[in-house]
């Protein structure tokens, strides 16, 4: 993938990130502990690495009618759970 590698402390952040979950099913009740992370804004601006969501991979990539994907379908996520960057507040919250 393109960018910058992520530093120590980003992947410790990363790491506690994951703990909380898919935030998307979260979010519908459900605890899932799979997840990837995924960046908001990309992977190159200053910043990146710490501008991400814990997602599983329906949420993330796969989704479908019950598990809209951020990627490609980012405004049916966004309806459906928030916008990323409220998200990404609540998971600061979480951790």
């Amino acid at each position: 993938m393109k960018g910058k590698t992520p530093t120590k402390a980003e992947k410790q952040f990363h790491d506690r990130m994951a703990s909380i979950g898919c935030i998307a099913c979260r979010k519908d009740g459900i605890s899932n502990p799979v997840v990837s992370i995924h960046h908001i804004d990309g992977r190159t601006k200053p910043g990146a690495h710490m501008k991400v969501l814990p997602l599983c991979g329906p949420h993330h990539q796969t989704g479908g009618e019950s598990a809209p994907a951020i990627l490609p379908w980012k405004a049916r996520f966004e309806a459906k759970y928030g916008s990323q960057t409220e998200l990404l507040n609540e998971c600061l919250e979480l951790i």
